[in-house]
């Protein structure tokens, strides 16, 4: 197992040449090619669901197929991120958002650096941007609020928007999660903002490019929690492909909050804390501390070598065990609540990873396994993807099954 390649082409790096894809990274999310490789091993099912659809991949792939595909996700922003990668749209929605950004980029120039500059309530902003690319993105930010420009045009240039924000951050994507790198002196002789703006009109004119290719299949976002299914969907599905978070403690909302805290969807740490409490694996902010007074409750995963696993981080750490204690839990009420959207004789695809928190190895594609298979799924399998980019024991799995 050890001798397993990385693998890359099964990763979100794959993506980023990919179209639509490519439009905005999430280092978690999964390759388009392994969703392809499933729908080619399937054929064309009817309905396909992804339950935390992220950005939307599953959803994606599916509609450029001509597949039919719903998503759910918990997190509002991507939820809107996966609504706007999956929409058609118009020769002159794309002429709007073309005028709206160089109309922006023209005001962003012109505007006196000092007045009426927005800056989001993102806790150490100066860990993402230093002041004179914060300004830049402020003025730039400015240029596109003040358009009376709505709609797929207005979703479009935030999409752009929020690349050049990565972009021109701080931020260093060199291993599993997210990091910063210390801000280095500019090189440049010109203004680092003329840079920024010059880059908003490039990316501008890329997703525009992409934009121009119509998909064929319909894509449905949901927000919604995935433990809760029934009560967000009124379909039922002949297939899931989807990838759970991960049980590895690296929230999700740290890597997004820039981008939520810019478009409106969080206005404080709280609310990041609060959503990721509500996310399966969420460990954001107030999610940590609740971890310590966390009570299972009456629902157990009913296997010894589970509780001996716990018992092996409880001896380091009670709120970390509480931590993976619950995430499984949270996994099973979800897996109830999928089996009441199910055809019978789904099929069924997750990508998950496994984890170690200290001497403990988490073999989460075998826990997934036994859940599945005490609640009455059949034929449960999982293969090995690849090796991941961090401790050698850690590996991608495909775990498939088929509903009753």
């Amino acid at each position: 197992m050890s001798n397993l390649s990385q693998k890359s082409e099964l990763t979100f790096k794959h993506n980023l040449k990919q179209g639509r894809h490519g439009w905005l990274r999430l280092t978690p999310a999964y390759s388009v090619k392994i969703v392809t490789d499933i729908l080619e091993r399937l054929g064309e099912p009817q309905r396909v669901l992804d339950p935390f659809s992220g950005t939307g991949t599953t959803g994606l792939v599916c509609a450029e197929r001509g597949v039919n595909c719903d998503l759910v996700d918990i997190n509002p922003f991507l939820v809107w991120l996966a609504k706007v990668k999956t929409d058609n749209y118009t020769l002159g929605e794309l002429d709007a958002a073309n005028q709206l950004a160089e109309t922006a980029v023209k005001a962003a120039r012109q505007h006196p650096v000092t007045e009426n500059l927005w800056i989001p309530p993102l806790h150490n902003i100066e860990r993402w941007w230093d002041s004179e690319r914060l300004i830049a993105l402020a003025r730039l930010f400015r240029g596109l609020q003040i358009s009376e420009c709505t709609g797929k045009a207005r979703n479009l240039t935030s999409v752009a928007f929020c690349r050049v924000a990565i972009d021109w951050s701080n931020a260093a994507f060199n291993h599993q999660s997210m990091s910063f790198k210390s801000p280095q002196l500019s090189l440049f002789s010109q203004k680092e903002s003329d840079f920024i703006f010059n880059d908003f009109l490039v990316k501008m004119q890329q997703i525009i490019s992409a934009a121009k290719n119509n998909i064929r299949g319909q894509v449905q976002v949901y927000e919604g929690n995935p433990r809760y299914l029934t009560q967000i969907l009124s379909e039922k599905y002949d297939c899931v492909i989807t990838s759970p978070p991960y049980v590895n403690r690296m929230s999700y909302i740290r890597e997004v909050r820039p981008y939520m805290y810019w478009l409106g969807f969080l206005q404080s740490a709280r609310e990041a804390g609060e959503l990721d409490w509500q996310a399966i694996g969420g460990t954001w902010g107030i999610a940590t501390s609740r971890l310590n007074t966390w009570n299972p409750g009456d629902t157990v995963i009913g296997d010894d070598s589970f509780d001996d696993m716990l018992q092996g981080i409880r001896n380091c750490s009670e709120p970390l065990a509480n931590y993976v204690h619950k995430y499984f839990l949270d996994i099973k009420t979800h897996l109830l609540s999928l089996q009441e959207v199910l055809l019978p004789g789904a099929n069924l695809f997750w990508i998950v990873g496994n984890s170690k928190f200290y001497d403990t190895l988490i073999p989460v594609e075998q826990i997934y396994v036994k859940i599945l298979e005490s609640i009455e799924f059949r034929d449960v399998n999982y293969t090995i993807l690849r090796k991941r980019n961090s401790k050698k024991e850690l590996h991608e799995f495909l775990i498939s099954a088929r509903a009753s």
